[in-house]
């Protein structure tokens, strides 16, 4: 059964940082290109940033880009997001996903999906 399982959000002030993890099971991960998605209250799902299945080729948001680094340890089948300089309209539920190949190249469809960490940034 795939399962991915995400970890590392929570309450955090203007300008702070998190790292959040995406621990999966279930599959080859190295074998897949993955995913963070984001939702925001009252929002529809935002890109945020994706990786390829060896980490050679990563794409952001521009919303996020010099701020989040995606990043993957295939040794230990997870997938991580630091997000640092952190924005109030960065508060939502973080997805990671899956896509149903090895690149980034083509469209931005996946096939599993985790529940999701909550980000909540404030002062």
């Amino acid at each position: 059964e795939v399962q991915l399982v995400e970890s590392g959000g929570g309450l955090v002030q203007p300008g702070g940082s998190l790292r959040l993890s995406c621990a999966a099971s279930g599959f080859a991960f190295s074998r897949y290109a993955m995913t963070w998605v984001r939702q925001a209250p009252g929002k529809g799902l935002e890109r945020v940033s994706a990786i390829s299945s060896s980490g050679t080729d990563t794409t952001y948001a521009e919303s996020v880009k010099g701020r989040f680094t995606i990043s993957r340890d295939n040794a230990k089948n997870t997938l991580y997001l630091q997000m640092n300089s952190l924005e109030p309209e960065d508060t939502a539920v973080y997805i990671c996903a899956r896509f149903p190949r090895r690149s980034l190249e083509g469209p931005y469809e996946y096939d599993y999906w985790g529940q999701g960490t909550q980000v909540t940034v404030s002062s």
